[in-house]
């Protein structure tokens, strides 16, 4: 690709050879999808590997009608702290098959109502001012499965959420390069895959905090979550954070894709619907002890999980140990990021009684998450429509028995 050098362009961009090769007229974009020629496997040791007595893995829920995407889920349940080994990051594979693409053939395209196309290779990515920052991801679909053959543990249930810390450049730093035009209110994010996963996104959000990541947790962001670049778009269903990330159409309108065509048809039985849902609602979820597993005995338990909303930060996780009739504060663990899974803990003392346990989560907009009978009301539904709904955020109630076993409340 040739370089270029234009006036008026930053200083970080005119030092040296350009750091973007211009498309003027026909565009042209070299995408590699077939492994570089020395890629291999990587040595086990060299790489590191967890011990063979540690089974932490994701696991695939069981099939059902409603699953039929490739899914992973992350063991929620075995996790401390608030980041997500990037080995065990969930996957929704909604393009049947992961791409190989090579980085140095790789390139990033931003086209359509700007005043300078232009095109990256990684190379003149990474030379841009970067960002690192701490968000989670989360499906659409998460907490969809609350009974049935998936409902018996948190990561069947919950387990299509993590949380990362994310490296790249900031959208908004491409979009100002390119010279966004008047009239643009959206913008067009698509993969670099064999179907094209194509996703619309509202400009103010591709301008506020949305990132091109290139690395995840410190190392290349991984095939599975979309090497070599994807992006992250902090608080916002996760079908938005295109993998592969390839080409961006700055718009006048939203293009209502295939892929989001069919994930934003959200009707419910009134008949009426949202064209789009993009935020997360504020949800907290217990961990441990959770559904599964067994106390050992009365006594002493810590009882803890994980908070988070599309709002911003968590503001408050409250406890119930008596299925919702009375709560008391937990303690969030240190920073309380924004955009980022929040650890909660909470002291308990077990008097070998049946008990239910479950987590409310508040947030810095003071939203609260529901009970599934406060959703149900604020909907017009009954709970059984929750069982198949998107964007469900309701409270997980985990009932303990008198033996310690631990089971699905709802």
């Amino acid at each position: 690709m040739g370089s270029h050098s234009h006036s008026g362009r930053r200083q970080f961009l005119t030092s040296g050879a350009a750091l973007a090769s211009f498309v003027m007229g026909a565009v042209r974009s070299v995408r590699g999808q077939t492994a570089a020629p020395e890629a291999r496997p990587k040595d086990n040791l060299a790489y590191g590997q967890p011990s063979p007595f540690d089974n932490t893995i994701r696991r695939a829920p069981a099939q059902t009608s409603t699953l039929t995407d490739t899914a992973l889920m992350t063991p929620l349940q075995d996790l401390d702290g608030i980041i997500t080994p990037s080995g065990l990051h969930f996957l929704m594979d909604h393009v049947k098959g992961i791409p190989d693409i090579d980085p140095k053939k790789h390139r990033l395209l931003l086209h359509g109502m700007v005043d300078r196309p232009l095109e990256f290779t990684m190379d003149e990515l990474k030379r841009l001012p970067s960002v690192s920052r701490v968000y989670f991801l989360e499906c659409n679909a998460n907490s969809r499965p609350l009974r049935g053959p998936n409902g018996e543990s948190v990561q069947m249930v919950h387990g299509r959420t993590s949380c990362s810390e994310w490296t790249g450049v900031l959208l908004s730093v491409l979009l100002k390069e390119c010279g966004v035009q008047r009239g643009t209110t959206w913008i067009v994010a698509e993969g670099d895959e064999s179907n094209k996963y194509t996703m619309s996104i509202p400009l103010g959000k591709a301008m506020d905090d949305t990132l091109v990541a290139y690395a995840q947790n410190g190392e290349p962001v991984r095939p599975q979550q979309g090497y070599p670049l994807r992006l992250v778009v902090p608080g916002w269903e996760a079908i938005r954070a295109v993998k592969w990330l390839t080409r961006i159409n700055v718009v006048d309108r939203p293009y209502m894709a295939w892929h989001e065509s069919g994930n934003n048809a959200d009707t419910i039985p009134n008949g009426k619907g949202l064209w789009f849902r993009f935020e997360l609602g504020p949800k907290a979820v217990i961990t441990r002890p959770s559904g599964g597993q067994r106390l050992p005995g009365p006594g002493f338990h810590e009882i803890t999980g994980l908070a988070w909303t599309g709002g911003g930060a968590v503001r408050r996780v409250d406890v119930s140990t008596d299925g919702g009739k009375t709560y008391k504060e937990a303690e969030l663990q240190q920073p309380v990021l924004r955009y980022a899974h929040t650890r909660f803990r909470f002291p308990w003392r077990w008097n070998g009684e049946e008990a239910v346990l479950q987590a409310r989560c508040t947030d810095e907009r003071g939203e609260v998450q529901p009970t599934i009978a406060e959703a149900a009301k604020n909907l017009g539904v009954t709970t059984d429509y929750f069982y198949q709904a998107d964007h469900f955020n309701g409270i997980q109630p985990w009932k303990v028995n008198r033996d310690g076993s631990v089971q699905n409340a709802l």
